[in-house]
């Protein structure tokens, strides 16, 4: 039988495991672009667990299972990390109310696992961790009907998932071509490597680095912006349209020419402007030659940017719990990186921004914080990334407040579902509309080859330039700013839209991207082209057209 004392060992052990083999597992990523990487991920995901058991006093099995269940659902990080965390919730489930364990509660706990996380996943991919742990689940329930020794079901398990995760190629075609099995797979069996070995031969893995275990710092990327700003005020007003207003894009190019950060959106009724600017004054009379002026708001940037630096420093992650206001409708949650685009989420209404992205995907425990520190009575969360979504769904379900996640994939995305919302609509109307507004926009792309690899008919070399049209590989360059000029051209062909929005990150400097974008203006005349400073990491450019 498994007891609390060795179910416990045995879950630090594989955690211990993961940790020391994350690298390993990360190598196995298919799609050679930076990314939250699964190996880190799952990693960090279960040394959640692993913390919540440490600091558990001896118990039996069900709360050994329950405890490292919660943590892993709030510790969760990226897909993967979610998947292991509803597999861990379906075997606490299975081992409900038992002191030990035997071998056929140990199946059905795993079988429990595994329908949980099938259920969880929208389009369930078979040659990925969940067919390891599907097909190990299955054979935990074949031989615990002929034997109940939960440590031979156990090792029984393992085997079928090392057979299942070879097969993974022969499942996925990337995979094969790769010359590589599945990331996640290969994490699931690594931990449970690491439990077996205890189970079986009560000897624990151990760290093999200390430094191995320390949690990555999520840095809020508004705390390390130094630059100077250069536009003070911060001005959003609401245009009502007069009859004569049948032109928004001579309202863009005005202020384009007397701030940045410009945003024009219009629809038959009303145009909405953000404009980062010197002059206020003189962005409010040019909107008045358009109609009558709604919601004017305008902020000193400089007295903005201290205090929320001051508050930044306390890290994001740090939010206070608030109750709900019963007379607050919304608030709203997004996820980047990047000071200017922490700036520009705020200015269209955001409350709180969780630092994160690309490379460091926040927890549901981060993102559930945010959650908590608006007192709404309806929060709407952008993930804008799609690494991000899931563990923004889990969340949902710990909240005390209702929860709104949009599918959110790109930050140009997530831009547009916040200037589509409306304040006098209710949450479905909100949620369709602010859906359809990020569903129209293109988004585009450029960052760097993280690895050698074949992928999708390139031969890619590391450090090269990649282009992700709309999510996808579309092609390899050696230049930024080339590689910027040809998706921008593949992007405008697929849109009927005439706004091209091009966001450079912290690698591109203020002269480069200014370049890129007059390059781009004499291009496509018939199009406005707004330039913003993004500061994001990794990635040199994000474009949307609209």
């Amino acid at each position: 039988m498994i007891n609390g004392k060795l179910l416990s060992q045995g879950i630090i052990s594989g955690a211990n495991n993961i940790i020391n083999q994350k690298v390993k597992v990360d190598e196995l990523n298919v799609f050679p672009v930076p990314d939250g990487d699964t190996g880190t991920n799952m990693s960090m995901t279960i040394k959640a667990g692993k913390t919540a058991l440490e600091n558990l006093s001896e118990s039996d099995v069900s709360k050994v299972a329950d405890t490292c269940a919660s943590a892993l659902l709030r510790g969760a990080r990226g897909n993967s990390g979610v998947i292991l965390s509803l597999l861990f919730r379906g075997f606490s489930k299975g081992l409900k109310g038992k002191e030990e364990a035997n071998g056929l509660d140990i199946a059905n706990a795993l079988k429990i696992g595994v329908d949980n996380a099938y259920k969880a996943v929208m389009n369930p991919t078979e040659g990925t961790i969940l067919t390891v742990a599907r097909l190990g689940a299955e054979k935990a329930i074949e031989v615990a009907l002929e034997t109940n020794d939960p440590v031979v079901v156990f090792e029984e398990t393992v085997k079928a998932c090392e057979e299942a995760l070879n097969q993974t190629p022969e499942i996925l075609p990337v995979l094969k071509k790769a010359g590589v099995v599945d990331a996640g797979g290969k994490g699931l069996l690594v931990i449970f490597e690491g439990m077996l070995e205890v189970f079986k031969n009560n000897r624990m893995i151990e760290l093999e680095d200390k430094t191995n275990e320390s949690k990555s710092e999520v840095k809020n990327a508004f705390v390390e912006y130094e630059g100077d700003i250069k536009f003070f005020y911060c001005t959003e007003f609401i245009v009502d349209k007069n009859k004569q207003a049948n032109d928004s894009l001579k309202l863009r190019a005005y202020l384009e020419t007397i701030g940045d950060c410009v945003v024009v959106v219009d629809d038959d009724e009303i145009i909405k402007v953000h404009v980062h600017t010197n002059d206020p004054g003189n962005a409010l009379q040019e909107g008045l030659k358009f109609g009558t002026l709604m919601n004017i708001k305008i902020e000193n940037m400089n007295e903005q940017f201290a205090a929320k630096q001051n508050e930044a420093k306390k890290t994001n992650l740090d939010a206070t719990y608030v109750k709900v206001d019963p007379d607050r409708d919304y608030g709203f949650v997004a996820v980047c990186a990047g000071a200017g685009l922490h700036d520009l989420f705020i200015d269209l209404g955001v409350d709180k921004v969780v630092s994160g992205g690309q490379t460091m995907n926040p927890s549901t425990e981060d993102i559930l914080s945010a959650i908590h520190s608006i007192p709404a009575k309806t929060v709407f969360v952008l993930p804008n990334n799609k690494n991000i979504i899931m563990a923004a769904e889990q969340a949902v379900k710990l909240a005390d407040r209702n929860v709104c996640v949009l599918q959110t994939r790109t930050i140009p995305q997530g831009l547009s579902a916040m200037m589509a919302f409306d304040p006098s609509a209710d949450v479905s109307d909100n949620r369709t509309n602010m859906t359809q507004a990020f569903d129209r926009v293109q988004t585009g792309q450029i960052t760097f080859a993280a690895r050698d690899s074949d992928f999708d008919g390139h031969n890619i070399k590391q450090g090269e330039i990649l282009a992700l049209d709309n999510g996808k590989l579309g092609f390899v360059e050696k230049d930024v700013t080339k590689a910027l000029h040809k998706l921008v051209k593949s992007l405008v062909k697929k849109s009927d839209g005439s706004f091209i929005t091009i966001i450079y990150g912290s690698d591109v400097t203020a002269e480069q991207a200014s370049e890129a974008s007059e390059y781009l203006s004499n291009k496509y005349s018939n199009h406005e082209i707004n330039l913003i400073n993004g500061g994001q990491p990794v990635y040199y450019y994000i474009v949307s057209v609209e």
